[in-house]
């Protein structure tokens, strides 16, 4: 039993790192078959609305990546499982990831009729703005809560990320703003790739560090 579970956290270790890595090529790959696309200045949720030529690959894709997620963070509860209540909410918090930023965004496209925001769009907005607000506080959460031999290298890693994103985030917001031409709203497709790189470093870090605590069983 308990070799069966170590199997199957070792996958899902490695399965989280490819998948980090697939998703981030994946944006720009798919970006780069919708004419007009850029990559820098236009969001990742537009891939997924009803007009872009790969809406479906992209929707379907997220879907499968939040599923994975979901599995990672179930696999991560169990094997830091120390009655901690960091770690169980860290879990609950990679879980609301996957289930956000992946099922949800999958499952309602970003759509805009006639410049309003439809229902779907909405469902949308609220399934990605609960998966970011669970991933920006992952690092946060975590900090101290997973104990390595670089306990204090980690410490400083967690708070690092935690920064990035959350000024990535900030910095995201401003594509609300009435004026779309300045620099920062203008760009708003870059600060979600970045924070998008910055969270899944954290990911395949925390699976590095998983997939060798189960070495120690």
């Amino acid at each position: 039993m308990k070799t069966a579970q170590l199997n199957w956290t070792k996958i899902m270790a490695i399965l989280c790192i490819i998948t980090c890595i697939s998703d981030f090529i994946a944006v720009f790959v798919l970006g780069s078959r919708y004419a007009g696309y850029d990559q820098l200045k236009d969001t990742m949720s537009s891939l997924g609305t009803s007009i872009s030529p790969v809406s479906n690959i992209i929707s379907i894709w997220w879907i499968c990546i939040g599923i994975i997620f979901i599995g990672f963070g179930i696999f991560f509860g169990k094997v830091f499982n120390d009655n901690s209540n960091a770690i169980k909410l860290g879990s609950v918090l990679i879980i609301l990831y996957g289930w956000g930023e992946g099922i949800g965004s999958g499952l309602f496209k970003a759509d805009r009729v006639e410049g309003r925001m439809t229902d779907s769009f909405m469902m949308h907005s609220l399934a990605g703005g609960i998966g970011v607000i669970a991933a920006l506080l992952l690092p946060f959460i975590l900090r101290k809560a997973i104990v390595t031999q670089r306990k204090y290298l980690f410490h400083i890693f967690s708070w690092v990320v935690f920064v990035f994103g959350l000024v990535t985030t900030i910095l995201f917001t401003f594509r609300f703003s009435s004026d779309q031409n300045n620099f920062i709203s203008l760009y708003k497709g870059l600060w979600q790739r970045l924070f998008l790189l910055n969270l899944y470093v954290y990911f395949i870090a925390l699976s590095i560090i998983m997939y060798g605590k189960e070495n120690q069983f």
